[in-house]
């Protein structure tokens, strides 16, 4: 066993070695990723204390699970993560399978200049900021002014304020999302793709395969790990729905379902100033999320060659 570990060490010594210019360039970014990620995350302790900034994190007196339990006991428990899941399954129903069916679209457009056209057009949302996303949004759903209650009204379909409306929330912002994301996020689909042999696309036409029978036989099996890794990643995060995108579309008409934890927990930390609450809140999702990660990525190890780690 020991030798075994001294063969190890030699050899990594051996490789650290051979390639230092290498180690050397990845220094910078180690030494910023551990003091910007790493270092900080003593800062949880707070969620354990009764925290005063005047003290400081140790001269703060313990409290426990204190504010754990609050959270656990108070009326938002159940509100906040029930409309964080809602928002945060839809979102994944909606924008998952969406890139992977224009991914597969792009992938059968031979005309190269509309092709060209159509990917530049469904990227260009990505690169609107959240704030003018959102602006657009409130004044698209203007129920004096927007453009889409008009358009619906000549149709005889009357929307009212669809932004005062609480049940139309996760729709207009899944929607909006999958308007903004769905043409980026194809990329990582369009780039395996891109790595298929031309010459399994021919011997399918010889078999007289037709473009659907290519998609099933072909296109979708290369694509396969890639949507398991990317499923895995988004199941990681399922209760990390994006803070500024609600916030700014969230008002009091729609707070009953927009209301979702990363917004309770900024007014209740920043706001409020509750800070070992608020820490308590936060370190509560992020090791629900990581527990789900590590969940399906187990079963997915377990039913296919492609996990995390």
């Amino acid at each position: 066993m020991q030798r075994a570990v001294s063969i190890r060490r030699t050899s990594f010594l051996h490789r650290a070695r051979r390639n230092w210019g290498l180690y050397l360039l990845m220094l910078p970014a180690i030494v910023i990723f551990i003091c910007f990620t790493y270092l900080p995350m003593y800062g949880v302790i707070i969620a354990f204390k009764d925290f005063r900034p005047a003290a400081g994190i140790w001269g703060s007196s313990w409290a426990g699970l204190k504010y754990f339990e609050r959270y656990f006991n108070s009326y938002m428990f159940t509100n906040t993560i029930t409309n964080t899941l809602v928002i945060s399954l839809y979102t994944i129903a909606v924008t998952f399978p969406l890139p992977i069916l224009l991914a597969l679209m792009c992938n059968q457009m031979y005309a190269r200049r509309f092709k060209k056209f159509f990917q530049v057009s469904t990227y260009l949302p990505h690169f609107i900021s959240t704030v003018v996303m959102c602006g657009m949004i409130i004044m698209f759903l203007s129920p004096s002014s927007g453009m889409i209650p008009k358009l619906l009204s000549l149709a005889g379909i009357e929307t009212g304020d669809l932004m005062g409306n609480a049940g139309a929330f996760s729709g207009i912002y899944v929607w909006t999302e999958a308007w903004q994301h769905v043409g980026w996020d194809s990329i990582m689909y369009i780039a395996a793709l891109s790595a298929v042999d031309p010459q399994l696309y021919e011997a399918a036409e010889v078999d007289g395969a037709s473009k659907w029978q290519k998609i099933l036989a072909i296109d979708i099996p290369m694509l396969v790990p890639t949507m398991i890794t990317l499923f895995i990643l988004r199941c990681g995060s399922i209760l990390g729905v994006g803070f500024e995108k609600v916030y700014l579309l969230q008002n009091d008409l729609n707070i009953s379902n927009s209301e979702i934890i990363s917004t309770y927990l900024y007014k209740m930390g920043l706001k409020s100033n509750q800070y070992s609450y608020s820490a308590a809140i936060g370190l509560f999702n992020n090791v629900v999320n990581f527990v789900i990660l590590i969940l399906v990525n187990l079963f997915a190890k377990k039913v296919s060659d492609t996990s995390l780690f």
